[in-house]
């Protein structure tokens, strides 16, 4: 699980990078796959993966986050829809799992530094593990963002810019979606699975008013959008959430 680990540090750290302005698309696309490619070698030579066949998965992981990231721009998710890109990451990570048998586990500075702190008394957690959890959480963010609105651009739900957007009558999704997961993931980590549906339930509750106000208002949204909008949305956020929590229980 070592290189699926460093892949999900590096998806996670070029979404993050995508998610700034940078006016040119090329120059964006090119930022981008530096930026996850410079994780993704960082985190190799940290944690010691440099056998032979650590080598070949790491090249796998580089292609799975260039495809990802080429295929995930939103002109071309509206071009050729949203299969694309999850067929991506979803195949090339399901790959890097079929062949963890392969990869070294984690060493290095990595290891030493886990050795050296006070993480190891945290039980079950050994150098793979926290990789691997730290790779779950980081996509949880812009990551988890990108994979919503694809759903939802794939839908309808997210129409072009510069017409009305359901997302103008429920504002801080960005922000809220990635905190809910994060809090989801925890949760679930910590066998609250209890505590992790009453946030689910306590998001709807406090968007009702703002959902119902869209019936109520002039708009040129109304409700049915903007429920569509939020019931896809929020679907695929926790469905984000509890496939990194069946992961990290899995691995």
């Amino acid at each position: 699980m070592s290189v699926l680990a460093l892949l999900l540090l590096a998806v996670g750290t070029a979404d993050a990078v995508r998610s700034r302005a940078w006016g040119d698309r090329q120059r964006e696309h090119l930022v981008t796959i530096l930026a996850g490619l410079s994780v993704l070698a960082l985190g190799a030579v940290l944690a010691g993966l440099t056998a032979p066949a650590d080598v070949g998965l790491l090249v796998l992981a580089a292609l799975v986050l260039a495809g990802w990231v080429l295929a995930s721009a939103e002109g071309v998710v509206r071009e050729r829809g949203a299969a694309p890109p999850l067929a991506v990451i979803g195949l090339g990570t399901g790959l890097l799992v079929l062949a963890s048998g392969w990869a070294s586990p984690t060493a290095g500075s990595v290891a030493r530094w886990l050795e050296w702190s006070a993480l190891p008394d945290v039980p079950d957690l050994d150098p793979d593990r926290a990789m691997l959890l730290a790779g779950l959480l980081l996509v949880q963010f812009a990551t988890g963002n990108v994979v919503v609105r694809l759903v939802l651009i794939q839908v309808g739900a997210l129409p072009r810019q510069g017409t009305p957007q359901a997302a103008d009558r429920l504002r801080g999704g960005r922000l809220l979606g990635p905190m809910e997961r994060v809090i989801i993931l925890g949760l679930g980590l910590a066998g609250e699975v209890t505590a992790a549906s009453l946030v689910i339930a306590a998001k709807g509750l406090i968007r009702w008013p703002e959902l119902r106000s869209s019936d109520l208002e002039d708009s040129a949204v109304g409700v049915d959008e903007v429920t569509e909008y939020f019931l896809v949305g929020s679907m695929v956020s926790w469905l984000v959430a509890l496939t990194a929590l069946a992961v990290a229980l899995l691995g």
